[in-house]
C-alpha cells in the first residue's frame, strides 16, 4: 500500500487492502444504524440529505427532501438546534442536545456545520445523563490525582473501563515512525492480554489519523451492522462530508479486523498533545455494544482531561530533568570561560561532557584537532563523520538512529556506531561535537505480521494473522535506540552553552566589551539626568502649599497621586516588546501636572506602538513633560498645553505638542543633554522627525514617527471569511450608535455585543424578555435595535410595535429567515439569519436605519 491521501473517486467503490490507505473514509454515502442523519444547506433552511431510516425513526408523514427543517422536526425543535449551533460559536464540532423532542418523540440530537452544509444527527435519547456526569467528575477528579505520567496512564485504562463497561480498555501510544503500543491495559480476566504489544504503523491509514485529529470519538456499536444508506435532494450536489459525524460508517476493512480479531463493538477516544495524535483509548467489547450520546460526551470530556493532564506532567517531568543536566552543565563549563583559549578546556573536559546526555560515545572536532572518547570513531574514521556534519544546515542540531543509511560504504564506522547526534559549535571555522551509540538489537512483539503478509478474504487481502493475533516477532537491526524529544533539546542547550563559552575567548567579545562600555556610560548619564528630573518634580510638588481651607488628609492624598502617577510613567520606560498606546502614554507622563487651573489637553486616535518606538517615545515625552512642568506651560497658572496626533497620507503618526499662555518666554541659551535627547533620538532611532521652536508666548515641537512602527488600536482581530461573503460595511457609518439587543440566549448575546463594540457601535442593553426591552425602551430610547423574534416563552413582536411607534429602527433576528412568518405590519424590516454574521448585522442596522430615514421623510410631505 502507498501513503497517498484519501481518494474521492474511490466513494462507492470495493475496497480491500490494496486500497484501503486512499478509501474516502470522511465520505462514506451511508451512517451505523443506531442513528439517523438529516442534512441541510449551509443556512439550515431546507432538508438536502436524509438517511434512508430518518422518516421512520423520526415519525416523518413523508420523505423530508426538500422539505423546511421548520416543517419536518417542528419550528421549537429547529429553534432550539439552530441555538445550540450559534453558540457553538460556529465551529465544526457538534453541539450537544439532550432530550430534543420531535413529532412527539424524544431524542438527544448533535448539529455542526462543515463543508458549507448543516448536518443534524438523531439518536436515542439518554436515560442517565446525570448518572453519567457524576461519573465523570469523579473520573477526572482521580485522573487529577495522578502525579507522575505513567501512573496517570495506567490509572486512565482503568477508570474508563469502570466508567463505560467495556470488555477491554488500552492506552495506545503511537511511535515516531507511526507504529502503536499498547502502554496500559484493563481488561475482563478471560481475555489475552495485549499489553506490551506492539501493531504496525499501517493499522491505522493516514486518513484514519487525520480524522482522529478532526473528530476525537469513535464509536462503533456493532462490527457486523448493516449501514444505512444516504439519500440526496439532488445528486449533482456531491458525497455528504462526515468527518465531524459521530453516526459516520465505518471502513468495511476496519470491520473485518476487528471482527478478526473477535471484537464485536469499539470505541476510541484521541489523546491530542500539541496538536499532534499522541495516542488513542481503544475499547474493545465483545459483543455489540452502542453508547449513549451522554456517554459518549463522558468519554471525550475524561479523554481531552486527560490529554492536558498527560501533556503537563511530561512536560513538568521533562523540565525536571533538564533542570537538572543544565545545571551540572553550568558547574561543568562555568570555569571553562576563564581561558583564553576554549579548545584545550573543552577537550580536557570531554569525559564530563559525554555524561550530559545518555550515549554510549563522544566526539569533539574543534580547531581542526579530533578528540574522543567512550565508544567512538577515532580520528582516520571521522572523515565521512565530518564531511556528513558540514553538509548540515548551519546551527541545527542533528540526529539519526540509522547511520548506515546514510553512510552505506563506511561499515567499520557504521559497526562501532548505529547512531549520531551532531551538534554544531561555530559556523567559521565549523566545529562540532558528536555523540554516539550502538546498536541495540531490539526484540518487539508485534500483535500480528508488521510486514502485512496476506490471503484472500470477504473483502479481498487482508491482514493475518489477526484471528489469533499472535505475537510476531521482528528483530531491528543496524539501529540505535531513539534520540528522544529531551534528548534534543537538551542538546540544543548545550549547544548554546558552549557557543557562550566561545563568544568568552574571540575578538568579537572584546569589542562588544567596548560598546557595552560606552552604552553603559551613557545609561548612566541618562539615569542620572532623569532621577534629578523625577526628584526636582517632587520636591515641587511637595512644596506646594495647600490651598485655601484644603485638609492636610486633602494635600496628602493628592501628593501621593501624583507621586504615584510620576511612578507609572516612569514605569513606561522598561516597557516589553510588545509597546503599547501612545494615549496611555501621554496620560501617564501628564497626568501629574492636571488640575490647578493648568489646562492639559490630548486628542488623537487610538494608536498602538511597537516596543521600540514605545521607548523612545517615552524618553522624549517624559522629558518634554518634565521641562513644562520646570519651565514651561505646566509651571504656570495662566500656561496651557494641548497634544495632538494624527496619522497622514502616507501611515505616519505626526504629533504637534503646543504650549501657550507664557507671555514673554526667553529661548535657553545653551542646550543640555535633555534637548539633545528630544532632537536627536527619534531621528537616530527610528528614522523619524523632531523639531522644537520657542515662540514668545510658549514652546512648539512637532514629532514624526514612522508608520512601520504603528499599528491601529482599534483594528479588530482577523475574522475568517464567511461562505457567501458581503461587501464589508464601513464602521462609520455606524459609528457610535446605541444598539438595544433582545436575545434570551447569553451567550449569543454577549458575542454580539462584543464584535459590535469592536465596530465603534455602542451596546445600551441587553434584554431577555419582552418586559424588560420595553423597560428599557422607556427608559432610555436606543439608536438601532436587534430583536430575536423567539423568546424563551414569547415572541419579540410587542417590542418591535413599541420600536415602531417611536420611529426607532431595528432588524429581526430569527433561525427561520425570512419565511418564519413576518407581520404585514412589520413588512419590509431587514431580517437577519442566525446564527449570527457580523456583516449581515451591520449591513441590515443600516439598512433599517435608512428605511426609517424614508418613512420619516414620506410622513412629513404626506402628513402621515
Amino acid at each position: 500500500m502507498n501513503d497517498s491521501a484519501s481518494d474521492p473517486l474511490l466513494a462507492g467503490q470495493p475496497i480491500d487492502l490494496t486500497n484501503c490507505d486512499r478509501e474516502p473514509i470522511h465520505i462514506p454515502g451511508s451512517i451505523q444504524p443506531h442513528g439517523c442523519l438529516l442534512a441541510c444547506d449551509h443556512a439550515a433552511r431546507v432538508v438536502r440529505f436524509r438517511s434512508e431510516n430518518a422518516a421512520p425513526m423520526l415519525n416523518l408523514g413523508g420523505d423530508p427532501l426538500d422539505r423546511r427543517l421548520a416543517e419536518v422536526i417542528g419550528a421549537d425543535a429547529a429553534h432550539t438546534l439552530l441555538n445550540a449551533l450559534a453558540m457553538s460559536g460556529g465551529k465544526p464540532r457538534p453541539a450537544l442536545v439532550f432530550g430534543l423532542e420531535v413529532n412527539g418523540l424524544q431524542f438527544d440530537a448533535t448539529i455542526h456545520r462543515h463543508d458549507n452544509r448543516t448536518i443534524i444527527e438523531f439518536e436515542p435519547v439518554s436515560q442517565r445523563l446525570g448518572q453519567v456526569l457524576s461519573l465523570s467528575r469523579t473520573v477526572v477528579e482521580r485522573l487529577r490525582a495522578a502525579k507522575d505520567a505513567d501512573r496517570l496512564v495506567q490509572q486512565a485504562a482503568m477508570l474508563m473501563q469502570a466508567q463505560l463497561g467495556y470488555d477491554r480498555v488500552m492506552i495506545y501510544q503511537l511511535g515516531e515512525d507511526g507504529a502503536g503500543k499498547v502502554v496500559a491495559e484493563a481488561k475482563l480476566d478471560q481475555h489475552e492480554s495485549f499489553r506490551g504489544q506492539y501493531f504496525p504503523a499501517g493499522d491505522i491509514p493516514k486518513q484514519a489519523r487525520a480524522l482522529y485529529l478532526q473528530n476525537p470519538i469513535r464509536v462503533i456499536g456493532d462490527a457486523a451492522f448493516t449501514p444505512v444508506p444516504i439519500l440526496a435532494m439532488d445528486p449533482q450536489d456531491g458525497p455528504l462530508d462526515l468527518s465531524y459525524a459521530h453516526l459516520r460508517s465505518v471502513s468495511p476493512i476496519h470491520c473485518e479486523y476487528l471482527r478478526n480479531m473477535g471484537v464485536a463493538a469499539s470505541m476510541s477516544v484521541s489523546i491530542i498533545i500539541d496538536g499532534a495524535l499522541w495516542g488513542l483509548i481503544a475499547c474493545h467489547h465483545y459483543a455489540p455494544k452502542v453508547l449513549t450520546m451522554a456517554d459518549r460526551a463522558a468519554a471525550e470530556m475524561v479523554g481531552e482531561f486527560f490529554s492536558m493532564h498527560l501533556d503537563a506532567l511530561n512536560r513538568r517531568h521533562a523540565r525536571e530533568a533538564e533542570l537538572a543536566a543544565r545545571a551540572a552543565l553550568d558547574e561543568l563549563l562555568v570555569n571553562a570561560i576563564r581561558y583564553e583559549d576554549a579548545g584545550p578546556a573543552l577537550h580536557g573536559r570531554l569525559p564530563q561532557l559525554a555524561d550530559l546526555i545518555p550515549a554510549d560515545g563522544i566526539a569533539l572536532w574543534f580547531d581542526g584537532t579530533w578528540t574522543a572518547a567512550g565508544v567512538a570513531p577515532t580520528d582516520a574514521q571521522a572523515a565521512p563523520l565530518l564531511a556528513l556534519a558540514r553538509g548540515l544546515s548551519e546551527g541545527d542540531v542533528f540526529h539519526t538512529d540509522h547511520l548506515s543509511n546514510l553512510l552505506p560504504d563506511t561499515p567499520d564506522l557504521t559497526g562501532l556506531a548505529a547512531g549520531v547526534m551532531i551538534i554544531p559549535l561555530s559556523r567559521r571555522p565549523r566545529d562540532f561535537m558528536f555523540y554516539f551509540r550502538k546498536e541495540a538489537i531490539r526484540t518487539l512483539d508485534w500483535g500480528g505480521d508488521p510486514a502485512k503478509t496476506y490471503e484472500t478474504g470477504r473483502h479481498g487481502a487482508r491482514l493475518t494473522p489477526r484471528g489469533s493475533f499472535a505475537i510476531w516477532k521482528e528483530t531491528v537491526r543496524d539501529k540505535c535506540h531513539p534520540w528522544t524529544e529531551s534528548d534534543r533539546r537538551f542538546a540544543e542547550a548545550l549547544r548554546l552553552a558552549v557557543v557562550e563559552v566561545l563568544l568568552f575567548n574571540n575578538e568579537l567579545l572584546a569589542e562588544e566589551r567596548t560598546r557595552a562600555e560606552i552604552r553603559q556610560r551613557v545609561l548612566n548619564r541618562e539615569l542620572n539626568h532623569r532621577v534629578k528630573n523625577i526628584l526636582a518634580v517632587i520636591q515641587s510638588l511637595v512644596s506646594r502649599k495647600p490651598d485655601e481651607g484644603e485638609t492636610l488628609e486633602g494635600y496628602a492624598n493628592a501628593l501621593r497621586g501624583r507621586i504615584k502617577a510620576l511612578a507609572y510613567a516612569h514605569d513606561q520606560v522598561i516597557r516589553d516588546d510588545q509597546g503599547g498606546f501612545l494615549g496611555d502614554l501621554l496620560a501617564a507622563e501628564l497626568g501629574p501636572y492636571a488640575g490647578e487651573g493648568r489646562e492639559v489637553r490630548m486628542d488623537g486616535p487610538a494608536l498602538a506602538l511597537d516596543g521600540r518606538a514605545f521607548s523612545v517615545m517615552a524618553l522624549i515625552l517624559h522629558e518634554m513633560a518634565t521641562n513644562a512642568a520646570k519651565y514651561g506651560a505646566l509651571s504656570r497658572p495662566s500656561g496651557h498645553l494641548a497634544v495632538e496626533w494624527r496619522l497622514d497620507d502616507g501611515g505616519d503618526c505626526r504629533i504637534d505638542w503646543i504650549e501657550t499662555g507664557l507671555e514673554g518666554l526667553v529661548p535657553p541659551t545653551r542646550s543640555g543633554f535633555g534637548s539633545a535627547l528630544v532632537e536627536q533620538s527619534l531621528p537616530f532611532d527610528l528614522g523619524g522627525q523632531s523639531r522644537i521652536e520657542f515662540r514668545p508666548t510658549g514652546l512648539v515641537a512637532q514629532f514624526m514617527l514612522p508608520a512601520r512602527f504603528l499599528r491601529d488600536g482599534r483594528a479588530p482581530a482577523p475574522r475568517a471569511a464567511d461562505p457567501a461573503p458581503q461587501a464589508p460595511v464601513p464602521a462609520a457609518e455606524l459609528t457610535n450608535r446605541r444598539v438595544l439587543l433582545v436575545e434570551d440566549q447569553t451567550l449569543i448575546a454577549m458575542s454580539l455585543e462584543a464584535e459590535l463594540l469592536d465596530h465603534g457601535l455602542q451596546v445600551c442593553g441587553r434584554a431577555a424578555t419582552v418586559a424588560a426591552a420595553l423597560a428599557m425602551i422607556d427608559r432610555d430610547p436606543p439608536d438601532l435595535a436587534v430583536l430575536d423574534v423567539n423568546l424563551a416563552q414569547e415572541d419579540s413582536l410587542p417590542v418591535a410595535e413599541r420600536l415602531q411607534g417611536q420611529g426607532i429602527p431595528f432588524v429581526f433576528a430569527t433561525g427561520y429567515g425570512a419565511d418564519f412568518g413576518i407581520p404585514a405590519r412589520f413588512s419590509g424590516t431587514p431580517i437577519a439569519s442566525k446564527p449570527y454574521q457580523l456583516q449581515e448585522i451591520l449591513q441590515k442596522l443600516v439598512e433599517a436605519e435608512a428605511r426609517a430615514g424614508r418613512v420619516a421623510t414620506r410622513r412629513a410631505l404626506t402628513g402621515r
